[in-house]
């Protein structure tokens, strides 16, 4: 039977950006290969209910009609992934103000949470200036997978 709203499905995958780098696997022989195995990171297929938004939405919406066994590899546009880069989302703040909200000093690749649940990239740090980009990581980027349906139910 396809794939339709509601089902539970387990998918491998590998996923790409446009240029072929891997930047996400289920397998942990692919992530190993690509430098993407880190401590403590289990690896195993993907497993969610399509159309409950636990996803992106190209992803959801690649795997509907499909059914178990099938493969399939789609590219899934920045508005269907993580959205277009926002320049509004990158702000600026005074360094003395940043670590009294932060509660250490800033550095370029601090990942920080902002009261508000927003979470970001401290981008720049200058004397007079602290750059955090609160756009994610994947913004404006197009994003190829390639997947295995390994059980739909």
């Amino acid at each position: 039977m396809s794939i339709r709203p509601g089902d539970r499905v387990r998918l491998e995958y590998v996923g790409r950006f446009e240029s072929g780098a891997v930047f996400a696997t289920s397998q942990r022989s692919v992530a190993v290969e690509h430098g993407l195995e880190t401590e403590g990171r289990e690896f195993g297929p993907l497993s969610f209910v399509v159309g409950n938004q636990e996803v992106i939405e190209g992803l959801d919406s690649a795997v509907r009609g499909l059914t178990a066994g099938d493969e399939a590899t789609v590219t899934v546009p920045p508005e269907e992934a993580y959205g277009e880069y926002d320049p509004e989302r990158v702000r600026e703040y005074d360094p003395e103000s940043f670590e009294r909200m932060v509660g250490q000093a800033p550095a370029v690749g601090l990942h920080v949470e902002a009261e508000n649940g927003l979470h970001g990239d401290v981008t720049a740090v200058s004397e007079t200036a602290v750059e955090v980009d609160f756009n994610h990581e994947l913004a404006g980027r197009s994003l190829v997978f390639e997947f295995s349906v390994l059980e739909a139910e």
